[in-house]
């Protein structure tokens, strides 16, 4: 999972400007395969963990700790650093990050010592959140103003083909050819990104120093804090089951059906962002409760799973129906509540919720080890409708604001522009979408 964006601030200098009316697709899709790896590489370790285990010689719940770190290392470090270099091309700096990225994925596939593992997953969670910070943003500028929305669409697609395909692929050939090779293929896929963004996607200057996110003021406007909670409890629920499903599914004695399985939960998430982008315009507090419901449902029957494979295909297949729009729906609920205050209020507000959407996926590598360690793998779904069961009362509790019946704005990610405003300042001031996996 980690994989969120921060907003791209303003920059230095008048805007590039805009004559065509046709979007540059390859370089859309470059920015689209940047943010499939780095999707795909967050998650990687839930499926090959037993393998990946064994050849470094600690406990599942110890490698579990390979999706904290990374993580960690998003959270502790995308908003410090987005600050540092706001002021560099932005081409640079992407293909700083990404090569930072191929390293580290390397070390990691040719570690055999756990500690030297763990420091390659904390640089490369570092690299992803540098890379993050840029990536819809990026996309926005690349567009006309006509076309940002769909530019940003094409974008972020790395996310639900990772969710979908990725993480299964990755789990065949982890099962295939060994844990190792899917990192490597996870490197040479970098390598060739590297050379696509040289040559196919244009540079843009850096940002103003004002118009970098003040994170905390987003705490003190209404429906941002309800918004913040219910990412924090729904982010933590999925995560710690989700980065050990290959343990739990060994309990199950489906661990050679743990690419299968986590196919059918991408493809139902698939199912879910297509239905959340129709309704969410209507239906935000709606879909939100449903998936609340969903994910809990999903959850409690894969607890009570004992027998059969078809109530674990059925139950992956609803948590993926849960769980797939959840990103869409809290990123425009934090917009729609921020967005009111004006365009700083709501990259604010989209600053927290990267910051604490990679805390919770830290906490679920964390949390779940400790269930692992302490009650074995049976307890872990169980803690799900036990996080998610709180996350639902905020929600049907902050109807006013945060999760409101009527949503104030016409689109998901419009945010009304100040008084005064130019066109140029109301361009710039629409957020970039929040996505993970």
């Amino acid at each position: 999972m980690r994989n969120l964006t921060m907003p791209d601030g303003p920059q230095i200098g008048p805007p590039p400007r805009r004559q065509t009316s046709k979007l540059p697709l390859a370089a859309l899709l470059a920015l689209s395969t940047a943010v499939f790896i780095t999707s795909l590489t967050e998650t990687l370790p839930a499926g090959v963990l037993p393998a990946m285990s064994g050849d470094l010689g600690v406990s599942e719940s110890a490698t579990g700790q390979t999706v904290t770190i990374y993580a960690l290392g998003t959270a502790l470090t995308a908003v410090p650093l987005t600050a540092l270099t706001a002021g560099w091309r932005r081409k640079r700096l992407l293909l700083l990050a990404m090569a930072a990225f191929a390293l580290a994925n390397t070390v990691t596939a040719l570690s055999a010592d756990y500690p030297l593992t763990m420091v390659a997953r904390f640089v490369a969670g570092v690299a992803a959140g540098l890379a993050w910070a840029l990536l819809a943003g990026y996309a926005r500028r690349l567009a006309p103003v006509h076309l940002q929305g769909k530019a940003i669409a094409i974008a972020m697609a790395g996310i639900p083909v990772a969710l979908s395909l990725g993480v299964p692929a990755g789990t065949f050939i982890g099962a295939a050819l060994g844990w190792r090779a899917a990192f490597l293929i996870m490197t040479g896929l970098t390598l060739v990104l590297l050379a696509w963004i040289v040559l196919a996607v244009p540079d843009f200057p850096g940002q103003r120093a004002q118009g970098r996110a003040r994170m905390v003021r987003a705490l003190v406007i209404p429906g941002v804090p309800p918004v913040l909670a219910v990412t924090l409890m729904f982010v933590l629920a999925h995560t710690i089951l989700y980065a050990y499903i290959a343990t739990f599914l060994d309990r199950l004695g489906m661990g050679g059906a743990t690419d299968r399985v986590l196919l059918v939960f991408g493809l139902a998430s698939l199912v879910s962002i297509w239905i959340v982008g129709a309704q969410i315009n209507r239906r935000l507090r709606a879909l939100t409760v449903a998936g609340t419901l969903l994910v809990a449902v999903a959850a409690t029957g894969l607890a009570l799973s004992s027998d059969g494979a078809a109530p674990v295909y059925l139950a992956a297949a609803l948590w993926g129906l849960g769980w797939g729009g959840v990103p869409t729906l809290l990123q425009t609920a934090a917009g729609d509540a921020a967005g009111q205050a004006g365009a700083e209020a709501a990259d604010s507000a989209q600053a927290m919720l990267v910051t604490l959407w990679n805390v919770a996926m830290a906490g679920g590598g964390v949390v779940g080890g400790i269930l692992l360690d302490l009650a074995g793998a049976a307890a872990l779904p169980w803690s799900v409708p036990l996080l998610l069961a709180p996350a639902l009362i905020v929600v049907l509790a902050a109807r006013t604001a945060g999760f409101p019946s009527v949503r104030a704005s016409g689109t998901p990610d419009a945010i009304p522009p100040a008084a005064g405003m130019s066109r140029a300042e109301r361009d710039e001031a629409q957020p970039a979408p929040v996505v993970n996996t």
